[in-house]
């Protein structure tokens, strides 16, 4: 086997190992059920980052929105990623750092679940949005590796994968996306 291979299917292992082991699952647990709480309550799951991130935030409402596993009716997340009209005025009027937090100011409401994913933790135009949504009773859930950076304190729930590479985080961050999606399914 090519040994890149090999290794990057080792490391990816390591990190499953190790999220495993960690106190990740109940915090995943915990997440789920503020998710259930919203979605019951007549509220709306927001999602925002950057790059992959932003892929991520996009692939997860996708699931929330169209369907995961069983069949349902569609349930209400929206990716904060996608509108280039509101991503591109917004970061040229008032600066890229707030493209979020404009549109949690805007479409986010008391009840609402905000989840910002960024692997540093440190993103500036999340931990906006997460203060926004602070602000206005939106409970934040953060998706970040080692250590969680600010997010980790800014967060009501930061699932900070124990890893340092940012290829390794993100693969485990849409494997507990995927999880959400399905115990949320279950509910």
């Amino acid at each position: 086997m090519n040994r890149i291979i090999e290794q990057r299917l080792t490391e990816h292992l390591e990190a499953l190992q190790r999220l495993k082991a960690s106190d990740l699952p109940q915090k995943l647990e915990k997440c789920a059920a503020c998710v259930e709480k919203a979605l019951s309550g007549g509220h709306k799951v927001l999602f925002c980052g950057n790059g992959g991130s932003a892929a991520d935030s996009q692939h997860l409402a996708a699931e929330f929105v169209g369907r995961f596993q069983k069949e349902r009716k569609g349930l209400p997340a929206i990716a904060l990623t996608v509108d280039t009209s509101i991503l591109t005025s917004v970061a040229n009027d008032y600066g890229y750092e707030t493209v979020f937090a404009h549109q949690v100011q805007a479409l986010g409401e008391r009840g609402d679940v905000l989840i910002g994913i960024s692997t540093s933790g440190n993103s500036k135009n999340v931990l906006l949005a997460i203060k926004e949504a602070k602000e206005k009773g939106i409970t934040c859930i953060g998706m970040t590796a080692e250590g969680g950076g600010k997010m980790a304190d800014a967060c009501d729930i930061c699932l900070a994968v124990p890893v340092r590479v940012t290829a390794r985080a993100q693969e485990m961050h849409i494997l507990m996306g995927h999880i959400l999606c399905e115990l949320v399914d279950h509910e």
